[in-house]
């Protein structure tokens, strides 16, 4: 592992030199008490001799003490010095290993977090003292927390080693690894001014590294990595000056790295200041959302579903809409995204759905209410139970509402969609394939999955008069759902053209601008109201006696709980 040393901290210095002079002390008793012993054994011991030949009358009493004395402080002093010179090693020792530790990430042995900072700085210094630039590279492995909680931690651990020592032993010489937390690492890299575009090799390496296969258990598991970009030399400040300090340049890299998983994951990207921009509006959406799921703001929009055949209507889709008081009405292409990454989608979706249900109880009981689902909420084990009491507390009944799930999810598990189909299909609700057309769905699975209903994308309608191959896709997919007896709903309709091009297929429901934008709960009543097809009356109480009985009944209960 590439690192770049770290300057010693004040706190420690001072401890070592506390200890360096009770060192000392210890030693110079030993050797006061060593000359003592010289001096007293020098009168001493001649005389002993002496006594011992039969010779005068033998050594001073007193002199004979102090030689005693002597010879016991120096046992003392050395045995002390001995004992302090361990300790202070020991000391030493455990100051170094605690050090490490704050400083180094025990799983991968690259620095942390705490550390990067000095360490990026230092090396930002001794480039620019060397004339060089310092590139700093954000590294984020795509989609770890999914490997993780299916693999397991331990596999999760095993695969952040592997990534560690793959980043490593592409780095050059001089440069710094360091594992931020979690998923993510940066490293700092000193270049020539002139070999800058260099970066962008080592970039590609280090996406190719991580990409290789991972070995779990037996098992090969692979991963991806979106990296962030940007160097010493990076765009002027507001305030005229370049960014020098570590922190700002790891922010920056940071933005890069969020808009490499933007445009797909497994790339890297350069930072530029229109990210930063980018990156605020999205941080504002984000607290946005957080702040506005409690207080109500996202409604239910209504999208007529007709008989293409007959132009009755038969239903509606419900659209998300966020009545924002800062931004307006926010479609949901710009915070459904943010809500998922996030983890609000559960809660934001089974709101509106809430209000869609209320809503829709009202109407004429031959009109059925399609709702999209999050992929993520397919994750949910618990996802049937909730829709269930969302429909008990409205008292709606399960046949009039239709889930859509997307032709995605059919990859991500199998065994959990065909799971929740028939658990809702259970509950007397319909399940339709959604956006059917641009995944990889094959006809085992339409016929393994028992849907009820197929709905064609509307990027093959839009322009079904113009493009020969969307025409042919569109009555080929209509043949498919007449062959497997699957209704077919069609999206996108917006020109009388298209509208009599699907008229030839059959029995088919449609919705699109032609027959009007997407209501509010009050623009549909008031729509349903023209047309004498609202659920009221005795009909209306006649439904809720309806539900109020299958409410009460033990079974539903029981799924419920």
């Amino acid at each position: 592992m590439k690192t770049h040393d770290t300057s010693k901290r004040g706190g420690s210095g001072k401890q070592a030199i506390g200890d360096a002079e009770r060192d000392i002390i210890a030693l110079g008793i030993a050797i006061a008490a060593i000359i003592m012993f010289v001096g007293t054994g020098g009168a001493v011991v001649p005389d002993v001799i002496r006594s011992l030949s039969g010779v005068g009358l033998g050594p001073d009493q007193v002199l004979v003490n102090a030689l005693l004395l002597n010879i016991a402080l120096i046992i003392f002093g050395w045995r002390r010095y001995r004992q302090l010179t361990q300790e202070v090693q020991e000391r030493r020792k455990a100051e170094e290993q605690a050090r490490h530790l704050a400083e180094i990430d025990p799983l991968t042995g690259c620095l942390n977090r705490r550390s990067i900072g000095p360490a990026a700085d230092g090396l930002i210094a001794e480039a620019k003292a060397r004339g060089e630039i310092a590139a700093i590279i954000m590294i984020d492995l795509d989609n770890f927390k999914q490997i993780n909680d299916f693999n397991g931690h331990s596999a999760g651990d095993q695969i952040l080693q592997d990534c560690a020592q793959r980043i490593a032993s592409v780095l050059p010489q001089r440069s710094v690894l360091a594992r931020l937390g979690g998923d993510e690492f940066v490293t700092v890299v000193a270049v020539e001014k002139n070999r800058l575009a260099s970066i962008d090799h080592l970039a590609t390496t280090i996406v190719e590294a991580v990409c290789e296969p991972v070995t779990v258990n037996g098992v090969e598991v692979r991963v991806t990595a979106s990296l962030g970009l940007t160097s010493s030399e990076a765009g002027s400040m507001p305030d005229g000056t370049r960014p020098a300090d570590s922190q700002t340049l790891l922010h920056m890299a940071d933005i890069a790295m969020y808009h490499a998983k933007k445009q797909g994951r497994n790339c890297f990207y350069w930072f530029e200041e229109p990210m930063e921009d980018e990156l605020r509006f999205r941080t504002e959406i984000e607290a946005g959302i957080r702040k506005g799921i409690p207080r109500g703001e996202f409604v239910p929009y209504y999208e007529q579903q007709i008989d293409l055949q007959t132009g009755e209507l038969t239903g509606f889709e419900m659209l998300a809409r966020w009545h924002s008081p800062k931004l307006g009405v926010v479609s949901p292409e710009i915070f459904i995204p943010i809500a998922e990454e996030i983890g609000a989608i559960g809660e934001l979706s089974e709101q509106v759905i809430a209000r869609a249900l209320d809503d829709a109880k009202a109407w004429d009981p031959r009109l059925s209410l399609a709702v999209n689902i999050s992929p993520l909420q397919l994750r949910d084990p618990w996802f049937a139970q909730k829709l269930l009491r969302l429909l008990v507390e409205a008292n709606f009944p399960p046949e009039r509402l239709e889930i859509e799930i997307t032709e995605s999810c059919l990859h991500e598990n199998v065994a959990i969609v065909r799971s929740l189909i028939t658990s809702l299909k259970n509950q007397g609700i319909r399940v339709s394939l959604d956006d059917f057309g641009t995944g990889y769905s094959s006809l085992a699975q339409l016929r393994n999955l028992p849907f009820d209903r197929i709905k064609i994308d509307r990027s093959f309608v839009t322009n079904l008069v113009e493009n020969k191959d969307s025409e042919a896709i569109v009555h080929a997919i209509a043949m498919l759902g007449k062959g497997l007896g699957l209704p077919i709903t069609v999206e996108g309709i917006e020109t009388a053209d298209v509208l009599d091009k699907l008229r030839q297929y059959g029995d088919i429901k449609g919705q699109g601008y032609l027959y009007g934008l997407p209501l509010t709960a009050n623009e549909a009543r008031d729509t349903l109201s023209k047309r004498n097809l609202l659920g009221g009356g005795e009909i209306g109480r006649k439904i809720a006696r309806t539900l109020d009985a299958e409410v009460s009944q033990p079974a539903l209960a029981a799924r419920i709980a």
